[in-house]
């Protein structure tokens, strides 16, 4: 049997961008992305801590050391800019892997969305 467990997670970063006429996803800062070991393209789900929101998209590469979080596409109407969301992405494991996986999780500077030091 195998179960779906967080694998890895984004917590409290602020939306700086809400583009509608976009094709879709969640751009975010390349430095956030290598930070919780995201992928180019990955499903992860946003859930916005300002209104209670939750919805799916994916992942797409911001510039580097931008501090972007930009919600496109249909998220755009979910979000507002300088709301504070938290990205989640999850994988699928054996029972027993999952007893001793333990997710990547990433706190940033809410405030610049930048990688503490």
């Amino acid at each position: 049997m195998t179960i779906e467990v967080l694998r890895a997670k984004i917590h409290r970063i602020t939306v700086t961008q809400a583009e509608l006429n976009y094709i879709g996803s969640i751009q975010l800062d390349e430095d956030l992305i290598d930070a919780a070991g995201l992928v180019e393209g990955e499903k992860v789900q946003v859930l916005d801590i300002n209104n209670g929101e939750r919805l799916e998209t994916y992942v797409i590469r911001g510039e580097r050391g931008s501090g972007l979080v930009s919600l496109n596409g249909p998220a755009a109407r979910k979000v507002q800019v300088g709301d504070v969301v938290i990205v989640a992405a999850y994988g699928r494991m054996l029972l027993d892997e999952a007893r001793s996986f333990r997710p990547t999780i990433i706190f940033p500077d809410e405030r610049t969305n930048k990688l503490k030091a």
